[in-house]
C-alpha cells in the first residue's frame, strides 16, 4: 500500500473534532465564555437582589439606581472584552511599561486628591463617577510582569536578573496601594506577584525568604507597634466587641451581621429576594459583602453552586494558559485568571470573618463599574489568548 493511501490517523481526526466542540468559528474558548457570561448574569441578579433596598433608602426612593449603572457598566465591560478577544495579545508587549507607568502616576495623583472618610482610593470624574486606580494596577502588575518573564526566563532563577526587578516592581505598587490605605488590595497584589513569580520561574528560596520577611513585618506591625489592633480585635472577637458597643457604629456591627445573614439561609436559603438582612442590617450588602446576601437568600447549596463556577472558569482558565502558544501568553492568561481566584477566596474569607475585614470586592457581583469593566476586558484578553493557541493548532 502506498504512502498516499494509507488512512488518516483516527486518533487525530478524533482529536480534532474534540478541539471543535471547545471553540467557536473565531476561535473562542466555549467553556471558559459559557461560565464567564455564566458568572456575570448570576452576578447582576445578585446585586439587583441585595441592593435595591439600600438603594430604595440611599437614592431617593429608586430601587433600580446601582442595578441601572451595573449594567451599563456591564455592556461597556462586555464590549471591551469582545474587542479585546480580537486582538493579538502579542501587541500588548509593547505597552507594558507605558500601562504600568501610567498606573503608578493614577496612583500618586489619587494620594494628592482629598481624602473620602480618610482615605485616597477613588478620582472622581464629573459626569461619569468613580474611578479607582488600584483596579488599573492589578493589569498593569500582571502585564509587565508576564512581559518581563518571558523575556528574561533565561536569567529569572537569578536574584539581580530576575528575582530583585520583579520584586523591585511588586514593591512599588503595593506601596502605593498601602498608602491610600488599601489593604485588601495591597494583600492582592502582593499574593499575584508572589504567583507570578513563583510561576515564572524565580528560585523558591527567594520566595520563601520574602514571605518570611512578609509575614515578621506584619507580626511586628500588629502585636508590637499595634498597627490595626482594633480591627484585629474585631475578627478574634467580634460579638465580644458588638455587644460591647451595640449601635450601627460599631466596629464589629458589619462582621457580625454578615455573620448573621449567612446562618439565616440555612442548606436552601429564604428564596431570592427574600433576605431580611439587606433591610438595613447589613451595610451596603451591594459591594463587599454581598455573598452573604447570596447566601441567605439561595442558602448553602446555591452558594457553593456559585463557587463552583468560578472554580470552573479559574481551571479553565489555567487550561488556556497551559495552552498558550508562547511564554508571554502563558504567564499572562495565569496571572489574569489567578487575580479573579485570589479575590474570590479573599473576600469569601471577609465575608465569613475567616480574615479581618479588609473591604475586597467579590468579581462579577459587588458593585462597581471601573472593576467590572477591567475584568470584563481581562477575560477578552484570556479569550484572544486561547483564540490564538487555536488558530496556531490548526
Amino acid at each position: 500500500m502506498s504512502v498516499l493511501s494509507m488512512p488518516a490517523d483516527p486518533s487525530a481526526n478524533i482529536r480534532k473534532r474534540r478541539r471543535k466542540l471547545l471553540y467557536t468559528a473565531a476561535g473562542f474558548d466555549i467553556p471558559f465564555l459559557l461560565i464567564l457570561l455564566a458568572i456575570l448574569v448570576i452576578g447582576l441578579i445578585s446585586l439587583y437582589s441585595a441592593g435595591y433596598v439600600y438603594s430604595f433608602y440611599w437614592n431617593d426612593g429608586d430601587s433600580f439606581y446601582f442595578i441601572k449603572k451595573q449594567l451599563l457598566f456591564a455592556a461597556i465591560g462586555i464590549a471591551a472584552m469582545f474587542a479585546a478577544s480580537f486582538v493579538d495579545y502579542h501587541h500588548w508587549h509593547r505597552f507594558a511599561w507605558l500601562v504600568w507607568v501610567g498606573s503608578i502616576i493614577l496612583l500618586g495623583v489619587v494620594l494628592l486628591l482629598p481624602a473620602e472618610s480618610g482615605i485616597h482610593r477613588w478620582i472622581r470624574i464629573p459626569g461619569i463617577g468613580q474611578f479607582q486606580p488600584s483596579e488599573v494596577a492589578k493589569f498593569a502588575l500582571v502585564l509587565l510582569f508576564a512581559h518581563l518573564i518571558s523575556l528574561n526566563y533565561k536569567r529569572i532563577q537569578t536574584f539581580t536578573g530576575g528575582f530583585l526587578p520583579l520584586l523591585l516592581i511588586l514593591g512599588v505598587t503595593c506601596g502605593l496601594v498601602f498608602l491610600e490605605p488599601h489593604l485588601s488590595g495591597t494583600m492582592l497584589l502582593c499574593l499575584l506577584g508572589l504567583v507570578l513569580m513563583f510561576v515564572g520561574g524565580c528560585r523558591v528560596r527567594y520566595l520563601l525568604g520574602l514571605v518570611a520577611l512578609g509575614v515578621l513585618v506584619v507580626f511586628v506591625a500588629i502585636f508590637v507597634l499595634g498597627y490595626e489592633q482594633e480591627r484585629i480585635d474585631v475578627w478574634l472577637n467580634p460579638l465580644e466587641v458588638y455587644n460591647r458597643d451595640y449601635t450601627g457604629r460599631s466596629q464589629a456591627w458589619q462582621t457580625v451581621q454578615s455573620l448573621y445573614t449567612i446562618g439565616s439561609g440555612g442548606l436552601l436559603g429564604q428564596g431570592l429576594g427574600n433576605s431580611r438582612q439587606k433591610h438595613l442590617f447589613l451595610p451596603e450588602p451591594q459591594n463587599d459583602f454581598i455573598f452573604a446576601v447570596v447566601c441567605e437568600e439561595i442558602g448553602f447549596i446555591g452558594a457553593l453552586f456559585i463557587l463552583l463556577l468560578f472554580a470552573l472558569l479559574i481551571w479553565r482558565g489555567f487550561v488556556i494558559a497551559m495552552n498558550a502558544s508562547d511564554k508571554f501568553g502563558s504567564i499572562f492568561a495565569l496571572g489574569l485568571t489567578a487575580q479573579i481566584g485570589i479575590q474570590v477566596i479573599l473576600n469569601i474569607a471577609v465575608v465569613t470573618n475567616s480574615m479581618p475585614n479588609t473591604g475586597i470586592s467579590l468579581p462579577f457581583f459587588s458593585y462597581g463599574g471601573t472593576s467590572l469593566v477591567m475584568l470584563l476586558a481581562q477575560m477578552g484578553i484570556v479569550l484572544s489568548i486561547s483564540r490564538q493557541a487555536n488558530l496556531k493548532k490548526n
